[in-house]
């Protein structure tokens, strides 16, 4: 089953909270609202993901627009899948990840962002994590 992570549900509400800011710091807007009754039920439930099936329709139409604004793919151009490789030495997806990916669903595509962002031993990660990292403190 297909589901969101609290952390992508955290971006989306302060995504819309820099995008339609409360006017007194009370009022929400609509698309926070939807967001922050799906993270404090979370939170009360103790549950870091929840179900896409079943995910308020309101709620959804916020966390969409706001993964319209994040990388589509964590591809690096550097693709060792195609070399035989069961997971990509570049970004960290599985054959069958990369194969798939443009006829994955949004949420599908996040599961797979968070999982080899937490794995974090792909050359996205790494070796040009380091190298942009040495250009910075250049």
């Amino acid at each position: 089953m297909t589901a969101l992570h609290i952390t992508d549900i955290e971006a989306a509400i302060n995504y819309w909270r820099e995008r339609a800011p409360s006017p007194d710091g009370v009022l929400l807007s609509p698309e926070v609202r939807a967001l922050a009754e799906v993270y404090a039920l979370m939170i009360f439930r103790h549950q870091s993901e929840i179900p896409v099936d079943g995910f308020p329709s309101h709620a959804m139409a916020a966390w969409l627009v706001w993964y319209d604004t994040t990388p589509d793919t964590p591809c690096i151009a550097i693709c060792s899948t195609s070399q035989g490789d069961e997971k990509c030495k570049g970004c960290g997806r599985s054959f069958e990840e990369v194969q798939y990916w443009t006829a994955m669903e949004p949420a599908e595509k996040r599961a797979v962002w968070l999982r080899i962002t937490r794995e974090a031993d792909s050359w996205r990660f790494t070796r040009y994590a380091e190298r942009a990292a040495e250009k910075r403190s250049s």
